[in-house]
């Protein structure tokens, strides 16, 4: 499996503490089969993004983790004007290391309709934005069809794995399965940012996305549709979503 959005990265935002947390977060998803994981520490305004001294903790990290998992340096990039601008003249600094594949993460308290046009600037730049957790977060919970229509534009859409196990709530499990029954999910991930409660583990959410739609697509998840995203290749599974209206789960 491949892990496209965690946070192993220590003292830079809101993971681990310390590098003996960030090694027992690698060991652990190494144990769970993971093989190649992409460090993705936040950029908004409250952590400052400076990738040159990432690459160097990076570096420092697969040292004292060995040859698994394989780490790579992307970022948790916060759609706010400021940061759109940056992306815009350097989509290379936030991307998936080597890749034009880019981790987006929209606010909780606004999601306005330009944004829309931001994804279509970030793709006229080079890059393809993959839209983090939208099951998890309040406003597009209320509107999932939103997310449908981004998939439809092009944009990946990446689920955290945890939310099809019940860890974040009934609500946030019924958005996700819906938006998963829809095709309008390309990754699971982690978001991994400790050993005790986000955990950087991925095989509970490849087995219950597969008792919801089959093994196959379940697999292209955690493996077809990753590998290609670090290898900045055009993803192998990526269906038409299924239109239609969402109805609310329970609270």
């Amino acid at each position: 499996m491949v892990d496209i959005h965690s946070h192993i990265l220590p003292e830079v935002d809101d993971g681990p503490k310390s590098w003996d947390v960030a090694v027992a977060m690698c060991r652990m998803a190494a144990a769970d089969g993971i093989t190649h994981q992409v460090a993705t520490p936040h950029a908004n305004d409250r952590y400052h993004y400076d990738r040159p001294y990432l690459l160097g903790l990076l570096d420092h990290l697969q040292k004292l983790v060995g040859d698994s998992p394989k780490l790579g340096l992307g970022c948790d990039f916060h759609l706010s004007y400021d940061n759109l601008q940056d992306a815009l003249a350097n989509p290379s600094r936030y991307a998936i290391e080597g890749t034009h594949y880019m981790l987006v993460e929209l606010s909780n308290y606004s999601v306005p309709l330009q944004t829309t046009d931001s994804f279509l600037k970030l793709g006229d730049s080079g890059m393809t934005c993959v839209i983090t957790h939208p099951e998890r977060n309040p406003i597009l919970r209320e509107s999932p069809q939103r997310v449908v229509e981004w998939a439809e534009q092009g944009c990946v859409i990446q689920m955290t794995g945890s939310a099809l196990t019940g860890f974040w709530g009934e609500r946030v499990r019924h958005v996700a399965q819906w938006l998963l029954e829809h095709d309008a999910v390309h990754v699971l991930s982690t978001d991994a940012h400790d050993t005790e409660k986000r955990i950087p583990v991925l095989s509970t959410a490849r087995d219950a996305a597969a008792g919801m739609v089959g093994h196959e697509v379940a697999q292209a998840l955690v493996e077809g549709n990753p590998r290609a995203i670090i290898n900045s290749q055009p993803l192998p599974y990526f269906p038409r979503p299924l239109t239609g209206s969402y109805r609310k789960g329970s609270n």
